[in-house]
């Protein structure tokens, strides 16, 4: 289903005509993505100690960067 939404000539039409509102609707999913994300690292990385569970956050973020190079270059079209 998410196929045929996602391979639809509406879509394409649509990102085509209104690129802006296309941007704005990736940003809120990001946005969504993030906020998803950062609840259940609230909820189950070391719920009872929040500076903890930081410290740990920005640990693991960092080593994940490291192991990847820094490299952003895969985002960019």
């Amino acid at each position: 289903m998410l196929n045929q939404i996602k391979d639809s000539p509406k879509l394409a039409q649509f990102k085509a005509r209104h690129p802006n509102l296309n941007a704005l609707v990736i940003v809120f999913a990001i946005i969504m993505l993030w906020r998803g994300v950062w609840g259940l690292l609230d909820t189950y990385l070391f719920p009872g100690s929040p500076i903890f569970s930081y410290l740990v956050g920005i640990g693991l973020g960092a080593v994940i960067l490291y192991l990847d190079n820094f490299s952003i270059d895969h985002l960019k079209r």
